[in-house]
């Protein structure tokens, strides 16, 4: 490809909104440009990575025995009410009604749209299982768009969906398919986690996440120095330590209390004791019944609202209680009981639900607050009990594991998750069953795994790259060779830099050729630099055939070779 011919042109600064260098970098080196808020235009030279990323999951897939097929991109809306996740998906479906007045939905994941293609055979036992894989537009209605390709409003997705008789089956597919992701992002140049997560909107019982470590990725996950325990914050378990166990059980009772006293800070202050000595109230709102729920944790912990919404079967439902909803059932913020407000005024339903935590204290402080008073020597079980107790508490560094290991905290990219569905989808939609071994219909039991590839091209961009710009992989790399002319005013130069691009076509090796004439040196160089290819092949009055001038990017010397040799380089 000769540069001069190429479309997408480099700039030498980023928008001031760009934060990651990843968006910064791919936008500078005219890899991709922004549609609108989360939709992004691929340039020839972000297709190439594009398509050199898909290549290599494909050949993956393939190995793994996946089958590639495609779905349409507007999903009837009536598949997705079959499954009830018309309202209850994590994100807003996009919907889109034809000139018949049929119903679509912007496909967002495509678990029903994969169970209606393989309902439609007569199948039996002796054709499970299988894998079928596509890559496709995905839309999703993000509240926020950020970071250019990490997180966005339409994108490309390797998803693939296996089916299977029972859970026996599938558990092999499911680690076929976790050493699959592994070698894949391997061969990217990506170091993975695989981290216990959560299953979300999906479904199922349980997922993990691919994770590769970067500072500014969304993916909070807790390690051991063993690599034992690999658990992203929302499914992160940990010990409640016993807080005072010598302490003996005191007498409860309403005190009064300065009513400067509002916050966890001002209690530690004015008791003169940790956090951990009194209770805490988190408040959400059920969005589709409006009832109300309150969480009680012990002062020095956190509410996972994720972990929240999974105990009580409520994912993407529960939100932030406002001021408003506090007033509704007869308090306000900072004087929020933990128990009590099922009783209010109005009828609105209250659901408490407690921590873990709530039995490792003996004599809580708080739990009644009033303007000048609150109660003392709480104890949970003996003077209020919750609804339920769970696990519902945010894992932080240093937290202890159940048998002693110490936290510690990791941030991530999630470029990757496996999930088992089991029968989540099947037994919801009509006829998504198999002819079993005894002759009975049985329900096809699933599971499902998805590769972000703007997201996962937007990876390797922040973790390859230095001061001057890229640094690509060599297998994703756009070119594999940046062949640089200069002084190409002089014939001689110019039918030298044409040579040798000729002996590297003709070798099959990708090359990217620097043949603008008006353009200086540096400029030439900062340019290659910010592509970043894998080797810069410099062509000037100054070199020869037997004296190219060539530099590793990833690498500072620069050496002078024999195109022989050069091609001996290249090709290894």
């Amino acid at each position: 490809m000769k540069q001069s011919k190429l479309f997408g042109k480099t700039v030498k600064s980023a928008k001031k909104d760009m934060q990651f260098a990843s968006h910064k970098l791919l936008y500078q080196g005219g890899f991709v440009r922004e549609s609108t808020a989360g939709r992004y235009y691929f340039l020839p030279l972000g297709m190439r990575v594009r398509n050199k990323v898909i290549g290599i999951i494909r050949e993956e897939m393939n190995k793994s025995g996946g089958q590639e097929v495609l779905t349409p991109t507007l999903h009837p809306l009536e598949l997705w009410e079959e499954t009830n996740r018309d309202n209850a998906a994590g994100f807003e479906l996009m919907q889109v009604t034809d000139r018949r007045n049929s119903k679509f939905v912007l496909g967002g994941t495509a678990e029903e749209m994969m169970v209606a293609l393989v309902r439609q055979f007569d199948l039996s036992y002796r054709d499970l299982p299988f894998n079928i894989y596509q890559f496709s537009q995905k839309f999703r209605d993000e509240l926020r768009a950020r970071g250019g390709l990490l997180r966005v409003r339409e994108f490309t997705m390797k998803d693939a969906y296996s089916f299977h008789t029972n859970a026996q089956d599938f558990i092999q597919e499911y680690k076929n398919m976790e050493d699959t992701y592994v070698r894949i992002f391997k061969r990217l140049g990506l170091e993975t986690r695989v981290v216990e997560a959560d299953n979300g909107y999906i479904g199922g019982e349980y997922c993990h996440e691919l994770i590769a470590d970067s500072h500014v990725g969304e993916s909070t996950y807790f390690v051991t120095d063993d690599g034992m325990y690999q658990k992203h914050e929302d499914v992160a378990d940990f010990a409640r330590e016993e807080v005072n166990p010598q302490e003996e059980l005191k007498d409860f009772e309403i005190i009064e209390q300065p009513a400067w006293v509002k916050t966890m800070e001002d209690n530690e202050k004015h008791y003169g004791l940790p956090a951990s000595r009194f209770l805490k109230n988190v408040v959400y709102k059920n969005r589709v019944t409006k009832e109300i729920l309150i969480a009680v944790i012990r002062g020095d912990l956190e509410v996972n609202k994720t972990k929240l919404e999974q105990k009580l079967g409520l994912v993407g439902v529960l939100e932030e209680a406002t001021e408003e909803d506090l007033h509704s059932i007869g308090t306000k913020p900072g004087y929020v009981h933990s128990w009590g407000h099922e009783n209010n005024s109005n009828g609105i339903k209250v659901r408490y639900v407690g921590d873990l935590s709530l039995t490792s204290v003996k004599n809580f402080i708080g739990g009644q607050k009033e303007e000048s008073t609150d109660s003392r020597n709480v104890n949970y079980g003996r003077d209020f009990e919750c609804e339920q107790l769970f696990d519902i508490a945010l894992a932080k560094e240093g937290y202890k594991t159940h048998d002693g290991k110490t936290l510690i905290q990791k941030k991530g990219i999630e470029v990757g998750n496996i999930f088992q569905l089991g029968c989540h989808y099947t037994t919801k939609m009509s006829n998504a069953t198999f002819a079993a071994e005894d002759g009975s219909l049985t329900p096809f039991y699933m599971g499902c795994y998805g590769i972000g590839i703007g997201r996962t091209i937007a990876t390797i961009a922040e973790i390859y790259n230095d001061d001057k710009g890229l640094v690509w992989p060599k297998e994703i790399a756009p070119f594999v060779v940046h062949l640089v002319a200069l002084n190409l005013e002089e014939v001689e130069v110019k039918e030298q830099a044409e040579q040798v691009y000729k002996v590297l076509l003709d070798k099959g090796i990708e090359v990217l050729f620097d043949d603008r004439e008006s353009v200086t040196a540096g400029e030439k160089f900062a340019d290659a630099d910010l592509i970043g290819c894998p080797y810069r092949v410099v062509v000037s009055k100054r070199t020869s055939i037997e004296n190219l001038e060539v530099k590793e990017r990833s690498k500072t010397e620069v050496t002078s070779i024999a195109i022989e040799d050069l091609l001996q380089v290249v090709l290894s």
